[in-house]
């Protein structure tokens, strides 16, 4: 009786993945007819949590505004800290800010500097997750937790793979940083050689917001900007 029962929850489970094909439809849908509209960007990660009077959040607002200055529209997870700063930079310098926000159960709802037909609202951390790749030109990404890393990763794995075109992939504060790189180089690089040389060459650091514009713009001098796939 028990296995019978759970037999039928089951197949309730199994009914409902199916209509979830079409929630996940429609936010691909909302994404893609609202951001391929914003022409050649870069998308800015960074912590949340990071407050107003932070290093950390004076940066990323003025790398938005720079790059935004360059031409580029800027790109975030459109909540609190970071990516505030970031939309902030960008909307003050007269550049397109646009916002993929994530709905929680905490913690973050759609910063105020976002232009209202660049603000996309996601239930799926995945359909996000394309939209950030498939319209941004770079990644910039400041120092944050475990999204930040899984965003981070994400993006290098599919230019390592060649699921998309190579771009820069920035990440800002040396001291942030480094021990992350240091295990990369020495553990999965030197002593299992999971990955290979050449692939820490998808990776710039730096502590230098000049520089940040610089390995953009020198990247694009030869290459055209397009959408990544």
């Amino acid at each position: 009786m028990i296995a019978k029962r759970k037999q039928k929850d089951w197949n309730k489970i199994k009914t409902n993945d199916s209509w979830q094909i079409f929630k996940v439809m429609s936010e691909f849908v909302e994404g893609f007819e609202k951001m391929n509209k914003i022409g050649p960007s870069v998308t800015i990660f960074g912590s949340a949590r990071a407050k107003s009077d932070t290093k950390h959040y004076k940066i990323a607002k003025k790398i938005a505004k720079r790059l935004s200055q360059e031409g580029f529209g800027i790109i975030t997870g459109g909540g609190p800290g970071v990516m505030e700063a970031a939309n902030k930079g960008a909307q003050k310098a007269g550049g397109a800010s646009a916002g993929l926000n994530i709905v929680l159960p905490f913690e973050q709802e759609a910063n105020a500097y976002i232009d209202p037909d660049k603000l996309v609202d996601f239930n799926y951390f995945f359909v996000r997750k394309v939209m950030f790749v498939k319209y941004a030109q770079a990644f910039v990404v400041m120092p944050g937790g475990f999204g930040t890393l899984d965003e981070l990763f994400e993006a290098i794995t599919l230019i390592q793979t060649k699921k998309i075109e190579k771009f820069p992939v920035i990440l800002f504060d040396t001291k942030f940083w480094e021990g992350l790189l240091d295990w990369i180089k020495d553990t999965l690089r030197d002593e299992y050689q999971y990955i290979s040389p050449k692939d820490m060459n998808l990776i710039h650091l730096t502590d230098d917001v000049d520089e940040v514009v610089k390995i953009i713009s020198d990247f694009y001098k030869k290459r055209h900007l397009s959408p990544n796939f």
